[in-house]
């Protein structure tokens, strides 16, 4: 394993990369409130089959960090979506597997859905993970209203010195709420929670929080692309979709609804007991989606 990190328009970009430099590239991307550490049982499985394989830390987060002070601290999809492509264009890798979960998997299906030349292939858990804001304000059920309190908490001025003040002690209670059957000890969280020492943590989680339901506005030099996502594009490219049955976000009935949003290849998986930190609680079935597909793509 390698500890790199390059310029990727406006951030420098931390990452792990693994395998050989000549392999197929596959990036995997973590979600909040998580770090690259949710792959590391995931990454020798996908280097022994002959990945390049690249964790990135996404913007707030552990040793990434912004070039300029002047650039706002969004954590709105679109920004998380060119962060990505900006990595692939730095990295100079035409084209790659793309693979993540929460707000990883939003980056990879905005690249998919965009700029789907650059992925071979898509491995999403909870799907089409493209928000629609322009419906944000439609209420759900009650019991997906419940699951969402924590993005109301953020919408509040004390919901953002409760995450100043308690940022780990939050993050640890949404794992254990997230995913009920997962049993990680003190080490384990401890080593992912230093990334939310990240000095802008708090301000990309709470603007991501706040952007999502229409409540600020977005970084202007990612407008054309928001716009882009407000018509709810397809993705075309081939992809698997994954669920935990025991996902604490997820909203009643699953994500497999949303089969309609994916026009090219598409295979639906649910994981029995899986909660919402899919590759960390079960690495062997998040890496045998990512290698099934490769071998699809290969014959």
């Amino acid at each position: 394993m390698m500890l790199r990190s390059i310029d990727a328009g406006v951030l420098n970009v931390a990452f792990e990369e693994h395998g050989k430099p000549d392999g197929w590239p596959v990036l995997l991307l973590h979600g909040f409130p998580y770090d690259v550490r949710a792959y590391d049982a995931v990454t020798p499985i996908l280097a022994s089959a002959g990945a390049r394989v690249i964790v990135p830390w996404l913007r707030g987060y552990g040793p990434t960090r912004f070039l300029s002070p002047e650039t706002p601290r969004s954590g709105e999809q679109a920004a998380l979506g060119q962060d990505l492509l900006n990595l692939l264009d730095a990295l100079q890798i035409r084209s790659a597997l793309l693979a993540g979960y929460d707000w990883g998997g939003r980056a990879a299906c905005v690249v998919s859905a965009l700029w789907p030349e650059r992925v071979q292939g898509l491995v999403s858990q909870n799907s089409y993970n493209i928000q629609d804001i322009a419906r944000s304000g439609q209420p759900q059920e009650p019991e997906n209203e419940m699951r969402l309190w924590y993005q109301y908490y953020f919408h509040s001025e004390r919901g953002r010195s409760g995450l100043a003040e308690n940022r780990r002690e939050f993050c640890r209670l949404l794992w254990r709420l997230w995913s009920p059957k997962w049993r990680f000890d003190d080490a384990t969280f401890d080593r992912t929670a230093e990334s939310f020492d990240n000095p802008d943590f708090v301000e990309v989680v709470i603007h991501s929080y706040r952007h999502r339901f229409g409540l600020v506005a977005g970084d202007p030099a990612l407008a054309p692309v928001e716009r882009q996502l407000a018509a709810q594009p397809p993705i075309t490219v081939p992809t698997v979709t994954l669920d935990g049955d025991a996902d604490g976000v997820l909203a009643l009935g699953g994500t497999a609804k949303h089969a309609p949003r994916f026009t090219g290849p598409h295979e639906h998986r649910v994981l029995r007991d899986g909660g919402h930190n899919l590759p960390q609680e079960m690495p062997e079935a998040f890496a045998a989606a990512i290698l099934d597909l490769r071998s699809r793509l290969a014959a």
